[in-house]
């Protein structure tokens, strides 16, 4: 209703102006091309600004324009029925009633942008419309008058649009752009670099120059928020300027909010970056400061942790304490994501576990093959055995070996393995996977993964050797056995210091047999 009423007297002012040529600013007499600009109202600001506040308003616009802006009654008319429009026919409608300059069919064009996106409206039928075309026109025929804040959110609306890039008029707001980058505020550059980032990709020629100028301007970086936000949407683009946003962050750590640690947390693991300074400021205000935090937010920080490999005994029992309670009520998508982070961690927390061991005994059907497995590969990377391990492996030996031939071989490899690590291993788990015709879809390949593969199987055919009395066969061929390799690790300073140590103890190397790999899988 507010919105209406402000239209209909927007509408009814401007007929005043336009019916009375005498009643006219001198501005509006001379021809369309004065450079113009509409403050954003707080009640419907543009979806496409970051500004809303006085103080962060100023930001966007330089002294000359709010002078402008502030001292001429109809262009503030005319900006308070752009920003109203509720459809695109209003908009359309504006260029019908007047001249309009440059300044304001950019501001149309990005309201249009906006209505579009809101109201998921089809943007073949408004670029070809004729009204469109003539914004188009109007808008490229003094580009040079168009401020830099309209400017900036044009062309986030034509890219929004999906105007044609090799049309000319769109490469003439990219080359204004680009020519004015040194006269754009901190906060435009990165809002421009946070939507080309992610509309168009790091080969963006007007991309990397938006970084360039961030990289040399980033002490004029404030707030949490725009940390945050570079740090999450475009510090993959340059490892320089994500050098500087790390630095930012450790000094800005203590104002964070759980949420913002979260970004931050996700952005390091995502980009495999392990500051650990950043690391070790966020993970002390985590623990002294935030005593309450959401499941979305507990996830994926001890995934962002699982991902670095970055160990904090403290936060991972405060994320394991706050998520003891929600376990209940998590989808198992949730649990075998959480359970797959502790794992990755090698952190065992025995109530937690013991929980998600008692999801999985009452969520049986809603558990996928795919879940369960991941749910015993994460047990027995920490060797844990649920409390009420009968009933539980009871379940899983009902609902897995049915699905067997279903699995994938790596999967199914890893599934036996895991078993054999929690002495659960059965005799059709391990027919399965040392059945000829199941090995020998790896002879011959050398890849790592390849490697990695045979090596269980060899671990698996020990332990059915030496554990699993009852089973009588099949067991892989010797051939196997003697052809195990190492899988590529390389020799660390303690490996080669012991050695040489032993060779000095014995007298000689050749008195001592070094780098045995044995039937059984295991490098000695």
């Amino acid at each position: 209703m507010a919105a209406h009423l402000v239209r209909r007297c927007c509408w009814r002012h401007l007929g005043a102006f336009l019916s009375t040529p005498s009643a006219l600013p001198a501005s509006l007499l001379v021809p369309a091309g004065k450079v113009v600009m509409t403050r954003a109202l707080p009640q419907a600001p543009f979806a496409l600004l970051h500004t809303s506040s006085p103080s962060s308003w100023a930001d966007g616009f330089s002294i000359k324009e709010q002078v402008e802006d502030s001292g001429n009654p109809e262009h503030k008319v005319m900006g308070e029925l752009i920003e109203t429009a509720t459809s695109p026919q209003e908009l359309f409608q504006l260029c019908e009633l007047r001249d309009l300059n440059s300044n304001q069919a950019s501001l149309i064009i990005t309201q249009l942008s906006r209505l579009t996106a809101e109201k998921k409206l089809e943007v073949g039928n408004i670029l070809q419309d004729e009204r469109f075309q003539q914004l188009i026109s109007i808008m490229d025929s003094q580009i040079s008058q168009v401020w830099n804040n309209t400017l900036v959110n044009l062309l986030k609306s034509l890219y929004s649009l999906g105007m044609d890039s090799s049309r000319r008029e769109m490469q003439s707001v990219e080359q204004e752009v680009l020519w004015r980058l040194r006269r754009l505020t901190f906060r435009q550059l990165a809002s421009l670099a946070e939507f080309l980032a992610i509309r168009q990709g790091k080969d963006n020629k007007l991309l990397n120059e938006v970084i360039k100028k961030l990289e040399l301007r980033w002490t004029e970086l404030e707030g949490t928020r725009s940390v945050v936000t570079l740090m999450g949407k475009v510090g993959h683009v340059s490892p320089t300027l994500m050098d500087r946003l790390e630095d930012k962050a450790l000094e800005l750590a203590e104002q964070f909010n759980p949420d913002d640690i979260r970004k931050i947390m996700l952005a390091l693991a995502y980009q495999n970056r392990r500051c650990i300074p950043l690391l070790r400021a966020l993970s002390y205000h985590l623990i002294q400061k935030h005593p309450e935090l959401s499941l979305n937010v507990l996830m994926d920080l001890i995934f962002a942790y699982g991902k670095l490999n970055f160990h904090q005994p403290q936060v991972f029992q405060k994320i394991a304490t706050d998520l003891h309670p929600h376990v209940a009520t998590m989808t198992p998508v949730e649990v075998t994501r959480c359970i797959r982070s502790f794992a990755l961690l090698k952190w065992l927390s025995l109530p937690l576990f013991e929980a998600i061991a008692q999801f999985a005994l009452d969520n049986t059907k809603q558990l996928s093959v795919t879940h369960l497995c991941s749910i015993i590969l994460s047990f027995a990377r920490l060797n844990f055995q649920p409390s009420g391990s009968e009933d539980f492996f009871n379940m899983v030996h009902e609902e897995l070996q049915s699905q067997l031939d279903n699995l994938e071989p790596h999967l199914l490899t890893d599934l036996v393995w895991s078993l054999c690590v929690l002495q659960q291993a059965k005799a059709p788990y391990l027919q399965r996977v040392l059945a000829p015709d199941f090995y020998a879809q790896i002879q011959g390949d050398r890849s790592l993964k390849a490697q990695n593969l045979r090596l269980k199987l060899v671990h698996i055919n020990t332990a059915a050797k030496l554990e699993s009395p009852e089973y009588r066969g099949p067991f892989l061929p010797v051939e196997m056995l003697s052809g195990t390799e190492s899988t590529g690790e390389r020799v660390t300073l303690l490996q080669s210091s012991l050695r040489e140590a032993l060779a000095g103890v014995l007298g000689s190397r050749d008195n001592g047999r070094f780098d045995i790999h044995t039937i059984y899988g295991w490098h000695i």
